[in-house]
């Protein structure tokens, strides 16, 4: 499954993905992955949850999110959830083609290794393809 919590700067994205991650902790099924560009979620998120600093591996790229993503899986099969905040503080392109061809990778990740994904990202849904506004919440 794959979420996206989209809106403007402001519009309350990360308060809602916090309670998201502290919902999935509370349901104890497994590991609880946060990725952020920097540990802002610090004391926002309970303590269960792994938070990674994304931003310390200059990300930039789909390619190489894709590859922390695997990597972290890779490392721990117990992950359950992956949570991502502030999608395009990490990629530089913003292009919406881009986006859509992250999401359904995303989303065949999700159905074959059973993780759950959600992300916020800053920006208005109006404008995105179809593809990507299927997953919004």
């Amino acid at each position: 499954m794959v979420k996206l919590i989209m809106g403007l700067k402001g519009s309350g994205k990360t308060k809602q993905l916090v309670d998201l991650v502290i919902d999935a902790v509370n349901e104890g099924n497994g590991d609880v992955v946060c990725i952020e560009k920097e540990r802002k979620l610090t004391y926002d998120i309970p303590y269960q949850a792994r938070l990674i600093e994304a931003g310390a591996y200059d990300i930039g790229s789909y390619e190489f999110l894709k590859g922390l993503i695997c990597g972290i899986h890779s490392g721990n099969y117990d992950i359950t959830h992956i949570f991502i905040d502030n999608f395009y503080k990490l990629v530089k392109d913003r292009s919406e083609s881009s986006l859509e061809a992250f999401i359904l990778w995303l989303e065949r990740f999700s159905e074959k290794e059973n993780v759950d994904f959600v992300i916020s990202i800053s920006a208005e849904s109006e404008n995105m393809p179809d593809a990507v506004k299927a997953h919004i919440i």
